[in-house]
């Protein structure tokens, strides 16, 4: 048992290893931070999914009105899916590539130029920036993820 704690331990004194801890960090709580922003809209807008949440407005067809959709509230919540459709494969394959051996300046590139993309894109998505700033804001994360794969597969591999 204190083997693994040693192991724990060892990891954690890792460099890059607390890089990809701090971007992988940074990057869950901005789209957790989505959520919140999506009820706020919810709220604001008046514009709700489930009859529950219409409670408070109204009983009967006075409170049916509020169970719509808002272009403000889906805007949002398509930013939150894109989050949660290239922020969990960063977060697992990050792990795999910080495991992977990689020079800390090499990682922490990687991080932070993933990192400043999702950031980038969800201000372009709620702003709304004109385009191509979101689309490229999306690639240039979207590259950095299988720039991490290759080097894992090169590595796990012998690529």
């Amino acid at each position: 048992r204190s083997g693994e704690m040693a192991k724990s331990t060892q990891l954690i004194d890792n460099e890059v290893f607390r890089a990809y801890a701090t971007y992988t960090a940074i990057v869950l709580l901005k789209m957790m931070l989505m959520s919140l922003i999506t009820a706020y809209f919810r709220i604001t807008r008046k514009a709700f999914v489930n009859p529950e949440d219409t409670a408070s407005l109204g009983k009967g067809d006075s409170a049916k009105k509020y169970l719509r959709t808002d272009p403000d509230v889906e805007r949002v919540r398509r930013g939150h899916l894109n989050d949660l459709e290239n922020i969990v494969p960063f977060v697992g394959i990050g792990l795999l590539y910080a495991l992977s051996g990689p020079d800390l300046s090499t990682a922490l590139l990687h991080f932070r130029i993933f990192a400043g993309a999702r950031i980038l894109h969800t201000f372009a998505y709620l702003i709304p920036l004109p385009q191509p700033s979101r689309g490229l804001s999306w690639a240039v994360g979207y590259a950095v993820t299988f720039s991490m794969a290759y080097k894992v597969l090169k590595t796990a591999l012998l690529l």
